[in-house]
């Protein structure tokens, strides 16, 4: 990255964690251009040498928190490896705690963001999250049970969309249930389990 790429990222920067500490205190309706450039201490020409509007900044914001957490996820990535190597067949399972909470955790934290990226976008921005979670947990999992490699996106769609849906409902209540009741909520769907630990069918 050259002087004037650098430039340009932390400038960007400055807007993403203007516009989420904003969103903190008022709704994305309420919040103005000026405001914006007032806290990243940038000028209003700059803004729109960035953004064509707030929409525009809110959805980079939304990349950047994912971005925030892609870069969490890698760091444990060579143990998680490590262990889906190691492990018997009976210990790997797609969704657990170690997993999620972490997931959760992120989103929460930053649920003002999400929520009102949700309300304005079709597109959550989990593809990014999706795409890591496939290559470093799924399809490792999924080659130790031999499954066909042709097969695989199908299953990883089937278990993510679901955990999406979930999500998405979290986050509408305004993250109201806790990350544990959330996870088992994830848990007792994608295994078919009632809330005593039966299974439903």
């Amino acid at each position: 990255m050259n002087k004037s790429e650098s430039k340009y990222f932390n400038t960007a920067k400055k807007m993403d964690e203007a516009l989420i500490s904003l969103l903190e205190k008022k709704s994305i309706e309420y919040i103005t251009v000026s405001e914006i450039c007032k806290k990243a201490n940038v000028n209003r020409s700059t803004f729109y040498l960035h953004y064509e509007n707030i929409i525009d900044l809110l959805n980079e914001t939304a990349r950047f928190l994912l971005d925030g957490f892609i870069v969490c996820f890698n760091i444990d990535r060579k143990a998680i490896t490590k262990k889906i190597r190691e492990s018997s067949l009976e210990e790997l399972v797609f969704i657990s705690d170690e997993y999620l909470h972490p997931y959760l955790s992120y989103i929460k934290e930053n649920k003002r963001v999400f929520k009102t990226v949700l309300a304005h976008s079709d597109s959550f921005g989990f593809n990014e999250i999706f795409q890591k979670l496939y290559e470093n947990i799924f399809n490792p999992i999924l080659e130790r049970f031999d499954y066909p490699t042709a097969d695989r996106k199908y299953v990883m769609m089937f278990y993510l969309n679901g955990i999406t849906a979930i999500v998405t409902e979290w986050l509408k209540d305004g993250c109201e249930k806790t990350i544990e009741e959330v996870s088992k909520i994830i848990y007792e769907c994608i295994f078919g389990l009632k809330p005593d630990g039966h299974h439903m069918l």
